[in-house]
Order: structure tokens, then sequence, then C-alpha cells
């Protein structure tokens, strides 16, 4: 049991909610603070001051002013209203994210929202009773508005969820978990339910677990790679990198020989050659800035787990009710173009390490296409071309999605993040950059082969008979996917992960 109070969650702590099931549970200090926030609400109410999101119309309708009586119909409305998703549902894991982060952001006592609502979505969580979200259709300010309606429609018995892997009608569902909906939603609720960056920010969260797990896998491939290719080592000295002053490049040099110690495939400057290709002799330098960049977007993230992105924001203590911005999904939309950049350099220089390997004019002695009969067998030729292609798609998905900006609500709401977009792309660079780790590690083994099997390091050699039990050398011509696709899912099993050196998740 996780206890949240609205500031303490990290990603490992949201891993192990969204992906291990945990169950939570909202502090005291914290319910104490919800029913506070609730309270000058309802003096609002009764006040009937106009007030935006209490007793207006929202957007380019907040001139409109609501009778009290007809407040909770007006929170309904938005709901329904604002479900507009489209595309495919996102994924059990994404709509967990999204309404751990939801209750962290409400609980921390300015939404106004009543603590028997907020016990409801923690109620659903534990219960795993997951609404059905779709994935398109949030600008990324106002919050993830289509996302997070699609998220709150069950609350009250509307829309649709998954229950134990069956998708259904909500009310069918909760029957099943046997949770009563709510009656109603009162005033504020509904857009305190819905004003928020939760979407693109449990997507984030998700893609910079497995964004950290990427950069791991390169190291490790690097090595196999250095080897087949009788790489020089010189270039992973401590002192070289140190002058650079640059985190990330230090820790990447300081694991590639903790990796190759004791390889006798690597080689010294001068022993075979003078120096490396880029791929090889910059490789801390590429992958040690992508891993700074993971390091700087989970601080980003981390920080907007526990933020408050409402609007309004209920100040109980000042008396105040105040129409601001904090939902605009912008510190989100930049992370996230850095984070997809920083991931498609790690598939851009996996490829043309994978190149060198199947190029016999650049493999140090390796044969064509890296097979023994070239000619009548094509070999590795086209695990080249298919790993250039997804470079090539992830190219085109890098371009900046929180450059763009388009207005909406009759032009009150004139710029907008696109974040959500952004954080969808950026693991969709991280699951195209997998696939071409993974065929480089498939190409390296197999050019391993045709060395010393001997001579490798003991991590590498590990991770080689680990794979050798399911994807044997390739002799001659076989359908080469099934390889590839075993390899993609041997690295993303839990004896993989010890094999690198990551946690089991």
């Amino acid at each position: 049991m996780i206890e949240i109070n609205g500031s303490n969650l990290d990603i490992y702590s949201f891993s192990k909610v969204v992906k291990d099931y945990e169950l939570i549970e909202v502090s005291k200090s914290s319910k104490e603070l919800v029913q506070v926030a609730r309270k000058y609400v309802e003096e609002v109410i009764e006040s009937e001051v106009p007030t935006y999101g209490i007793n207006t119309g929202f957007g380019n309708l907040s001139v409109v002013s609501i009778k009290k009586n007809d407040v909770s119909k007006l929170q309904e409305n938005l709901i329904k209203s604002h479900a507009c998703g489209v595309g495919e549902p996102f994924s059990e894991m994404v709509v967990r994210g999204m309404l751990l982060l939801r209750i962290n952001a409400l609980i921390k006592g300015f939404s106004g929202i009543r603590l028997n609502v907020i016990e409801k979505m923690v109620e659903f969580l534990n219960k795993n009773l997951i609404p059905v979200v779709y994935s398109q259709g949030s600008l990324g300010a106002s919050g993830d508005l289509a996302p997070l309606s699609h998220m709150a429609l069950p609350l009250i018995g509307l829309g649709e969820v998954y229950y134990k892997n069956q998708r259904m009608d909500a009310l069918e569902g909760l029957r099943l978990a046997n949770i009563k909906p709510l009656k109603n939603l009162q005033a504020k609720e509904g857009l305190s339910l819905i004003n928020g960056t939760q979407a693109m920010t449990s997507v984030a969260g998700i893609a910079i677990l497995e964004a950290q797990k990427l950069v791991k896998l390169s190291e490790h491939v690097l090595a196999l790679t250095m080897e087949a290719l009788t790489g020089i080592d010189d270039v992973f000295f401590n002192k070289i990198h140190t002058l650079r002053n640059q985190p990330g490049q230090i820790q990447v040099a300081k694991d590639m020989l903790k990796i190759l110690d004791e390889s006798k495939l690597i080689t010294k400057q001068g022993e075979k050659r003078i120096q490396d290709a880029y791929s090889l002799r910059c490789s801390p330098q590429v992958i040690g800035a992508s891993l700074d960049a993971v390091n700087y977007c989970k601080i980003v993230i981390e920080s907007e787990m526990n933020a408050v992105t409402d609007n309004p924001l209920v100040f109980a203590e000042e008396k105040r009710v105040i129409s601001a911005g904090n939902f605009h999904g912008q510190p989100i939309a930049l992370v996230m173009d850095y984070l997809s950049n920083s991931m498609s350099e790690l598939a851009n220089i996996s490829e043309r390490r994978l190149e060198r390997m199947v190029n016999s004019n650049l493999s140090n002695g390796l044969p064509a296409f890296l097979v023994k009969n070239p000619g009548i067998n094509s070999g590795f030729m086209i695990v080249q071309y298919s790993a250039a292609s997804l470079v090539s798609e992830n190219k085109s998905l890098s371009h900046p999605a929180s450059v763009d900006s388009i207005p909406s609500s009759a032009n009150q709401e004139d710029h907008v993040s696109m974040g959500t977009i952004g954080a969808r792309k950026a693991r969709q660079i991280i699951g195209n950059s997998e696939k071409v780790l993974a065929m480089e590690l498939f190409t390296a083994l197999q050019a391993i082969d045709f060395r010393d099997i001997s001579k490798m390091s003991s991590s590498t050699k590990k991770i080689y008979e680990f794979i050798r039990k399911n994807v044997p050398f390739i002799e001659e011509d076989v359908i080469m996917y099934k390889s590839i696709h075993k390899v993609q899912e041997l690295i993303n099993t839990d004896e993989f992960n010890k094999l690198i050196g990551l946690e089991c998740e």
C-alpha cells in the first residue's frame, strides 16, 4: 500500500502503481485539506457570486451565469460534451497512471472537489476498473480535456470500462467490480476532474521508464558491437570524459569499461588501427547526451506528477477562487520533444554500427552481410534496410509537437501545447528505437560468431548465451523476421533486464 499526499510521487512509485498494481491510500492530512477547500466552494455556491467553473459556463461561455439549481447538471454536461476522444484507446497502464496522477493533484486541496469523489477514483484504481480512454483528441491546454472526460464518465456510470481484460459498458463493469457510481457531480467537480495534464504526464512517465531502459540497452548492445568489430577501448579512458565535464558521458564511459572488462576481442589504439569511426569512437558522447536528456526530463515529469494543474484554483485561506493557467502543458510538451530527439539518436547511431558489421568494406575482416556464402545468400543485408526504415520514420516523428498551436473555444484558448501528442510520439520513437537496437544485437551476435566467442567479456558472454538459447547462428538464408521478433521479445524479459542491470519491472 502506497500512501500518497500530493507531493511524494516519483517515477518509481508511479511505476509500482501503474505497472505492478500496487494499492494506494490518501493521507489523512490530505483528506483534511480537501474538505477545507470544499467547504469554501459551498460558501461560494450559496453566495451566488459569479465564479468561473462553479456557477458559470466554460471557456468562451464563461460570461454565462448558471442558476444554483442547474450547477450539478452543468458539471455532468461538461463531462459528456467534452468526451470527444478518437483513435485507439490508451493502454490500461496509461489510464491507471491518469487516475493516480489526477487523485494526487486533487488531494492537495486547491480544487474544491468532494472527498467522496476522490475516494471513488481510488476505488476504481485499487479494484482495477479501468475507463476506456481514447488516445487522440487533446490539445494539451485547458488540460487533457477529452481524455480526462473519458476517464471521468464511468465515475457517474457513463462510458465504457475494462474489467478483467474485458471491455464493457460502465454500469456492467461497476456491477462486476462491486462499485457504486456517484449519484451526481456537484459544483466545480466536473471541471476539477478534467482540467489538468494527467493524460500527457502519464504517457510521459511511462516514456521515461522506457527511455531509461533504452539507454541501458544501448550500452550493452554497443559493447557487443565493439567486440564484433574489434573496437578500440582507449576511447573509454576516464580522463577523456572528465575533461568534457558532461555527467552522462562520464557515466557511459565508466559503464562501458565495466561491461567490456577482460574482453580479448577489444583492441588498443595502434594495435590494428589508429582510430574507429564515430559510431564507435563517439558513443559515450552520444549515448551520454541521451542519458542526460532522460535524467532532465525525469525531473520535469516528477515535478508535474506532484503539481496542481486545475483551473480555477481554490485558495480557501484567502477566500479566493482564481482562474489561471496551470493546465497548460508546455513543460511536458517541451521535454517530450527533447526526449523524442534523444531517443531517436540512440537508433541513429545504432543503425550506423549495424551497417559497419554487414558491410565488408567497414567490418574489419567480417564476411559480406555476415553469411558464409554471400551471393546465393543475402544474409543480414535487409536487416540493415529495416533498421534504416525505422530510423527514417523516427526522423519524421521527431518534428517537435510543442512548436505547433491552434486556437480553440472561439479564440479564448488561443495558444495550446500539443503536449499529449508530444508524449505519444515519444513512446512511438522509443518503440522504434528498441526495434533498431534489437536488430543491432541480432547482427552483433552473428558477427561475433565469426570471431572467437571464448574471448568475449563475462558480461557480453552472458547476453550472447541467453539470446543464443532461442536464436541460432544463421548458416544460410532463413525467414529473418522470426529471429528479429524473438530477439525483441527476449530483451523485454525479466531475465534480460537482470543481465543488463535493470530491476525487474
